[in-house]
């Protein structure tokens, strides 16, 4: 294939997703089929592993991956092609990527979670020896197999922090004792997580500059929604995370609200951060790919839509929850984070809007969207509702206990939709 000049829109093309299973990698895989791409999944399942580790289950119910991908067949007429393993194992990710020959890499399998990260001393090292290893280990084997193939990687806005002037995006320019140069935009991290993303974004940037590959790092920002235009039928559901470790802000109050529970932004909520819904998301995602950047350049793309505080999700979300006779009240319990609470938060995002990103949803509109899904599948909010309390203190060095505290008795999670056949518990 033709992969075009810098800024040239490249079409048809072998994408490799790693973490094709997840939340992101789902999506982007169905996006990517219906705009005529080609598209290979790696997963190793560890998310749906880790979810059962702290007592919960995606609240849309999710088919083992065979199910899913005979799905995709029926539904959009479309092969996706996969295989099981794990980027901590190189001889696999070098045979992976010796057989595709892929054109673009979408890099989503880390360990995403910043809670998770703060458990303790294991969850800490894993998150982030997992992390860089995978990342290690695909520029390795991209330029010994692929070297002209182009790496997007998810990275995220909260490798930024929330420093008290604008954030650029990527690099800016810095003078400092009569003298000029551009450099990365500094990077304050608020996780064990977080801080992982960093050291990525500098080996990739490293890798890119050193053996001339082609890197677009994507500082996303939080996503929001359960469908695209391409989930048609409940087979094709990405997963939803409600509780408190692998959640979203958003997600614990719609969860809230449907189950009858207090909505409960951290701390005063004035912590305000980037959002994009999931279907925005995966188009920016796709515009990357199909614009990839020259040989040697280290792209750097932050990928959000609007900028919100906890306090404005959780009045938003309260407002649309009674369109659906729900009557959710707002508390404020103490913050398990240390963060800022109150803070400037300016960052740029100007560069997918030059690649022709357009916003295409609003967040009511998604919000009800979501709540028509939960409503549906209150069963499954249900058997763990206790799980959207905080319980991982970032102060707190261990926070196992807490967590173990509230394990329920492990009970097989109902589909809520018939036909399903077996979901996430059966499958990693």
């Amino acid at each position: 294939m033709d992969r075009g000049a810098h800024g040239h829109r490249v079409s048809g093309q072998k994408v490799l997703i790693t973490g094709v299973d997840g939340y992101s990698g789902w999506p982007l895989a169905l996006h990517l089929l219906a705009r005529g791409h080609s598209v290979v999944g790696i997963d190793n399942f560890v998310t749906r592993k880790r979810v059962r580790e702290v007592g919960s289950w995606s609240a849309t119910p999710i088919p083992s991956f065979p199910r899913r991908q005979a799905a995709v067949r029926e539904v959009l007429g479309r092969e996706l092609g996969f295989h099981r393993g794990d980027l901590a194992d190189y001889d696999f990710v070098r045979r992976v990527l010796a057989e595709e020959r892929p054109d673009a890499i979408v890099h989503l399998a880390e360990q995403r979670s910043a809670p998770y990260s703060m458990i303790d001393v294991r969850h800490a090292v894993d998150t982030q020896v997992g992390n860089l290893t995978g990342t290690l280990h695909l520029l390795y084997a991209m330029k010994e197999t692929c070297p002209d193939a182009h790496l997007v990687k998810m990275g995220t806005m909260g490798e930024y922090g929330t420093p008290n002037v604008d954030i650029a995006e990527g690099f800016f320019e810095v003078e400092y004792r009569g003298r000029k140069d551009t450099m990365p935009f500094p990077r304050q991290a608020g996780s064990w997580y977080h801080w992982s993303k960093v050291f990525d974004s500098g080996d990739v940037m490293f890798a890119a500059r050193i053996w001339k590959l082609r890197a677009t790092d994507v500082m996303q920002g939080v996503i929001y929604g359960v469908r695209t235009p391409e989930i048609t039928d409940d087979r094709l559901l990405t997963r939803f995370d409600f509780d408190e470790t692998w959640g979203t802000s958003l997600n614990r109050f719609i969860a809230q609200a449907v189950l009858g529970l207090p909505i409960t932004p951290y701390g005063k909520g004035g912590q305000r951060r980037g959002f994009i819904a999931l279907e925005d998301s995966m188009q920016s995602l796709r515009i990357a790919v199909e614009h990839p950047p020259a040989p040697g350049e280290y792209r750097v793309l932050n990928q959000f839509d609007a900028a919100y505080t906890v306090n404005e999700l959780a009045e938003r979300a309260a407002e649309v929850a009674r369109e659906f006779d729900l009557r959710p009240t707002i508390e404020h319990p103490p913050n398990p984070r240390t963060e800022a609470e109150e803070h400037y938060y300016q960052p740029v995002h100007d560069k997918l809007l030059a690649l022709g990103y357009r916003r295409s949803r609003e967040l009511s509109d998604v919000i009800r969207e979501i709540y028509r899904d939960l409503l549906r599948f209150r069963r499954r909010l249900d058997a763990r509702r206790h799980v959207v309390a905080a319980a991982v203190q970032w102060a707190n060095a261990d926070s196992r206990p807490a967590l173990e505290a509230r394990a329920p008795p492990r009970t097989p999670p109902p589909s809520d939709v018939a036909g399903a056949g077996p979901t996430e518990r059966s499958t990693a």
